[in-house]
């Protein structure tokens, strides 16, 4: 009835264009709500059927399913044929995601704004949460921070000098412009992620770090002309504080 509805796979192919692909995208990164951070507790889905967003709380109550993300991320990380007018009506609804200047392309979505002074520059030392996902392989989320504990259970942020270069490009050009308290959703090209598999952050499960490079890596794909899609990564990140050094 939701998402669902929104995507309708038809039997023949239907062409669509650069841009409605990229629509598509910034749909489904605008809608990967069910994977969201733990202090987002409300968010918004669009029903076509319904003039205004369904808004929902908590985990256990979500309109979005699995399926229907997995609808949508297959749509758009492979172009499943679709129907382009669904496809526009879906994209229309979404938020709207822009580029980040001098990003190389990372598109950004503000979820919440921060409140701190200032914005980190390169030299500082950053510290921050964040979920990531990969598109083609469904929104499958490789690594998320919260998962990562201490000895008394509390998440571990993720630190890094910024502009040192261990991190891949996206996460620098997203943290830049961002306050501390700030959340922000962003789509990674894959020229600003992971060029080799020592590229951090790095997901610490063996079968997750595996999945993830052997997916971006494939050599056969890659040579089948799938780059373009094959690195694209989805990352929701807070900056939890700044540290100038």
């Amino acid at each position: 009835m939701y998402i669902e509805s929104a995507v309708n796979v038809t039997e023949e192919p239907v062409q669509t264009s650069r841009d409605e692909e990229e629509e598509m995208l910034t749909s489904y990164g605008a809608c990967t709500s069910s994977f969201r951070l733990p202090h987002i507790q409300t968010f918004s889905c669009y029903n076509v059927h319904h003039p205004h967003p369904i808004t929902t709380h908590g985990e256990s109550n979500s309109l979005i399913t699995r399926r229907a993300l997995s609808l949508l991320a297959t749509a758009t990380a492979f172009s499943v044929p679709v129907n382009s007018s669904s496809v526009r009506c879906l994209a229309a609804s979404a938020p709207r995601f822009s580029e980040l200047p001098q990003s190389g392309g990372v598109k950004a979505l503000d979820l919440r704004l921060g409140d701190g002074d200032d914005s980190p520059v390169d030299g500082d030392q950053v510290a921050i949460h964040y979920y990531g996902r990969l598109a083609a392989k469904q929104g499958w989320r490789f690594d998320s921070t919260y998962d990562h504990k201490d000895e008394t259970g509390e998440p571990i942020p993720f630190t890094f000098i910024l502009g040192s270069g261990k991190v891949i490009a996206g996460i620098e050009a997203a943290v830049r412009s961002m306050k501390v308290g700030g959340i922000r959703r962003v789509i990674i090209p894959p020229s600003q992620g992971y060029q080799n598999m020592d590229q951090e952050p790095i997901p610490p499960n063996f079968f997750d770090r595996q999945r993830l490079f052997t997916t971006i890596f494939n050599p056969s794909r890659l040579a089948n002309g799938e780059g373009s899609t094959l690195g694209i990564i989805i990352f929701d990140i807070e900056l939890v504080s700044l540290k100038h050094l």
